[in-house]
């Protein structure tokens, strides 16, 4: 409790000391920061979002947004023919840097508050979301257009590696990215949470968003513009985007709704269904719970939203950060229930953006722990909307999350053919976000 307090007291001076150093415009800062920092002039967290409307042309009033959608109609004469057509970029000439000014502005905290009076994970995804757009429209942007005839949007979220358990709410955070590495018509984006003790910024998280851009209407592909390396640093970067890449493809390949599990994890699989067999009879059958485990069929939540236009993004259809918010949460209270303590998100990874969710719709949400190993919780959350209408149902996004128990949980058991290859996919999910998780540690 006394470190905490001590803490929350640095965090306060700190706050205080920001106001000077933003003025100054010289954020003090320590981490995994480039160089390109240097200049760039801080965005306050509110504004993204009127920038982004601005750069698009978006309507405030969703009584308006139809004449809004028609008018980005006549921007299609804008689009390149062929990415060679489009200026080379830089990595700088995307760098952004965005404040949170939790410590220094009292009044943004409200929405940014959880149970615990700690940062809510949720509205950071929220924040990370908005973010990464921008970046990939400044990095596209033609100064002498006032809108962009492009429509940027999430197309997925590679993997955000945690570095820190606890945000505090009563600290300055600052975001920064820039875009890494460009195909012809998607764009990766590295960005960085830093919060501010005592003065100096320190990492909190890593994240990478692979972004799409798409013609005015958002019904085709559209090019943008090449990345150009500047020294070692950038060629790493660029070098990175396309191993991630790569990376991705074989991780989709080997897919267990493609190909069958490996032989070690059909061992695995043998040996836990081994483990649940009743010894007092000789039947495949007779199914016995372990100690200390739980079923997976008792392991899952649901929950269900409908779409507002509050939850609208610049293109009229619900905000992928919202969406990433509300699995995040349900995915957080089945780790809470499933572990019976405060689970705190270690990584999250592979979230693949399927469709647009409509206004409108009914968003159905199933969260699932899929994998268990000693007090850490994998957790998947499925997402589906359905048109009231129509009464269609149509898979939109799959969520997968770690989250870290205070104390040691059961073990997660599958029973059917179905639940095993979960159980399974959970356990290439866990591997992959701890093997990143410990690769960010040995380079802090």
């Amino acid at each position: 409790m006394l470190l905490a307090l001590r803490l929350r007291a640095g965090c306060q001076i700190s706050g205080m000391l920001s106001r000077s150093l933003m003025t100054a415009g010289t954020l003090q800062s320590k981490g995994p920061l480039p160089d390109m920092h240097e200049g760039s002039v801080p965005i306050h967290v509110n504004h993204v979002r009127d920038r982004l409307r601005a750069i698009v042309g978006a309507s405030t009033n969703w009584s308006d947004h139809r004449q809004a959608m028609e008018e980005r109609k006549s921007l299609q004469s804008l689009l390149a023919n062929k990415q060679e057509d489009l200026p080379a970029r830089k990595m700088k000439d995307s760098y952004i840097e965005v404040v949170l000014p939790l410590g220094s502005q009292p009044e943004l905290r409200e929405k940014y508050l959880n149970v615990y009076n700690n940062v809510r994970f949720g509205r950071i995804l929220e924040d990370l979301d908005s973010l990464g757009v921008l970046i990939c429209y400044t990095h596209t942007k033609d100064d002498t257009r006032q809108k962009s005839p492009l429509s940027i949007v999430t197309a997925l979220v590679d993997k955000i590696d945690l570095q820190k358990e606890v945000i505090y709410p009563d600290c300055d955070i600052k975001f920064t990215g820039h875009v890494s590495w460009v195909g012809k018509t998607s764009m990766e984006v590295k960005m960085h949470m830093l919060q501010q003790h005592n003065g100096v910024y320190s990492p909190v998280l890593d994240a990478t968003f692979v972004m799409v851009a798409r013609d005015p209407e958002n019904r085709r592909p559209a090019f943008v513009n090449p990345l150009i390396p500047e020294g070692p640093e950038e060629e790493n970067h660029l070098k990175q985007g396309e191993s991630n890449k790569m990376r991705r493809v074989a991780f989709n390949t080997a897919s267990l709704l493609k190909m069958a599990p490996t032989a070690d994890e059909r061992n695995i699989v043998h040996d836990m269904f081994l483990n649940t067999l009743d010894t007092r009879t000789v039947s495949f059958r007779s199914r016995v719970l372990p100690p200390n485990s739980v079923w997976m069929e008792d392991a899952k939540l649901k929950g269900l939203e409908i779409c507002h236009p509050q939850q609208r993004n610049i293109f009229n259809r619900i905000f992928g950060g919202f969406l990433m918010r509300k699995a995040y949460e349900l995915g957080w209270a089945t780790a809470c229930s499933y572990g019976g303590s405060r689970p705190y998100v270690a990584a999250v990874d592979d979230i693949m953006f399927q469709r647009p969710v409509e206004i409108g719709s009914l968003l159905f949400l199933s969260s699932q722990v899929c994998y268990t190993q000693g007090n850490y919780i994998q957790v998947r959350v499925h997402s589906e909307v359905s048109d009231p209408i129509t009464r269609e149902h149509h898979t939109t996004n799959i969520f997968h999350f770690t989250y870290k128990s205070e104390k040691e949980v059961p073990q997660i058991v599958p029973q059917t053919y179905g639940e095993s290859m979960l159980y399974l996919d959970g356990k290439r999910h866990f591997d992959a976000a701890i093997q990143s998780r410990n690769g960010q540690n040995q380079n802090l």
